[in-house]
């Protein structure tokens, strides 16, 4: 009964201790012209659903919720976040050539089609992430569909 009352201390002083490890939670200067919504031109409801679903992780705009307070949750959110903004960042896509743009787009509507995004473990606590199929298939469609130069891509970063 002893061992198991000093374990407890220890885990509980530890985490309380884990409390002082805080995670950098700036996020960095957008530049509104290499944004998604001025590179692509989407219609207000990709945008909206894009927005709300993804920018959270893969955008230079995240809003922390409280749970980032909270160590070892917080190093393992951040985690997540560095992770996804090293894969997509929709807040940097205007920097990409057209080509690279249609293939990154075309990669976020193949994991959108298989489900993979957004995360479970995000959607669990982000209701406005949860996509049902039909939002998830006008994602995809559009995201698969978008022609960079049609849109006009590029001209207004001066490609």
């Amino acid at each position: 009964m002893m061992k198991r009352k000093y374990i407890l201390l220890i885990v509980t002083a530890v985490l309380l201790l884990s409390q002082l490890i805080r995670i950098d939670k700036t996020n960095p200067p957008v530049d509104p012209k290499l944004d998604f919504q001025a590179a692509a031109h989407p219609p207000a409801e990709v945008l909206s659903l894009i927005r709300g679903a993804c920018y959270d992780c893969h955008s230079d705009e995240i809003r922390y919720p409280w749970y980032s307070n909270v160590a070892p949750v917080s190093w393992w959110l951040k985690g997540h976040i560095n992770e996804a903004k090293e894969h997509f960042n929709f807040s940097t896509l205007g920097i990409l050539k057209p080509e690279d743009l249609k293939w990154a787009l075309g990669t976020a509507a193949e994991e959108l089609r298989k489900g993979n995004m957004p995360l479970g473990s995000y959607t669990w606590m982000h209701r406005e992430a949860r996509l049902s199929d039909e939002q998830r298939a006008l994602l995809a469609h559009w995201l698969e569909n978008f022609n960079p130069v049609s849109s006009g891509y590029g001209h207004q970063q001066g490609q």
